[in-house]
């Protein structure tokens, strides 16, 4: 099978009207920095993998599950000998709230280990196990098994981190622990359509029915990140897709993606992907570095 990338961008080889693209692979081979706009989950059978995403460096045993989420910027290091499950999976065609919810807890990325998610990782690793078994099957419904599969992965690490605020907040009931990840998924709904605007922690939280610093505690607990954070994190990914059009200055990206001013988006997108907007325009353009493509089996 082959990798394909023009620039960063990697145009993923999934099979004909499928969204799904899995790997078993065993080269020594690294791969540059990149991203896609599907999920990334890799999985070492044989030796360790080594992961740069974010900003942060990931070491992989075997049996270890890293899953990176949509256009994430991130590099691969294989070790000289070795086995591992790369896995890319498209939910672009069944985007929902929840799953919207689930995809800020994971990313960047989020590394699945026995020792950090003792209640999820056996599961979880025996789901990557199947998917890899059924997608190079001739099992019928074959795509919908897998993004079934996957969707299991995403809703334990949602559980995980429930049972955790649970544990740290023994006064609020199961009850209202159900109407906040309700609440918190109508929240984040309301970020990924206004983040362009003039958005502030006080009026959300108002608009929630919260105080600032309440909301700020649940909004932690419940998405695994700060309100700012989050908020940043989709405007630069807005930001992503709009300085692939080189008619637009990196002025005009920075305004419309909601920043107030062009030093702060600067310094926002530097913090987040390790370049500068400039960088990361040149790094798409495929005239400048061309089509890379190696084998992947």
């Amino acid at each position: 099978m082959i990798h394909k990338l023009s620039g960063i961008y990697e145009t993923v080889d999934f099979r004909e009207d499928e969204q799904i693209c899995l790997y078993y692979n065993d080269e020594y081979e690294n791969y540059p920095p990149h991203w896609h706009s599907s999920f990334e989950v890799l999985m070492p059978i044989v030796n360790g993998y080594r992961v740069l995403c974010g900003g942060k460096e990931y070491h992989l045993r075997e049996g270890d599950v890293l899953i990176i989420g949509p256009g994430m910027l991130h590099e691969l290091f294989a070790p000289e000998s070795g086995e591992r499950i790369i896995f890319q999976p498209s939910l672009n065609h069944i985007s929902t709230r929840e799953i919207n919810l689930l995809t800020m807890i994971i990313n960047p990325a989020t590394l699945i280990t026995p020792e950090g998610y003792p209640q999820i990782y056996d599961r979880v690793k025996t789901l990557m196990l199947e998917i890899k078994d059924a997608y190079f099957s001739e099992l019928p419904y074959q795509e919908t098994l897998i993004i079934s599969k996957f969707l299991e992965i995403l809703a334990c690490v949602g559980h995980w981190h429930v049972t955790v605020g649970q544990q740290k907040d023994t006064v609020t009931t199961s009850s209202r622990q159900k109407e906040y990840v309700e609440k918190f998924i109508l929240i984040t709904d309301y970020i990924n359509n206004h983040f362009a605007e003039d958005l502030s922690l006080e009026g959300v939280a108002a608009q929630a029915g919260f105080s600032k610093y309440h909301f700020s505690r649940l909004f932690k607990q419940y998405t695994d990140s700060t309100f700012y954070k989050y908020l940043n994190q989709k405007r630069i990914e807005y930001a992503k897709t709009l300085l692939q059009d080189p008619g637009m200055t990196v002025t005009e990206v920075a305004f419309k993606s909601g920043f107030s001013s062009l030093s702060a988006f600067l310094r926002m997108f530097k913090l987040m992907n390790n370049c500068t907007p400039t960088e990361f325009r040149e790094m798409y353009d495929p005239t400048k570095l061309g089509a890379w493509e190696s084998a992947k089996n």
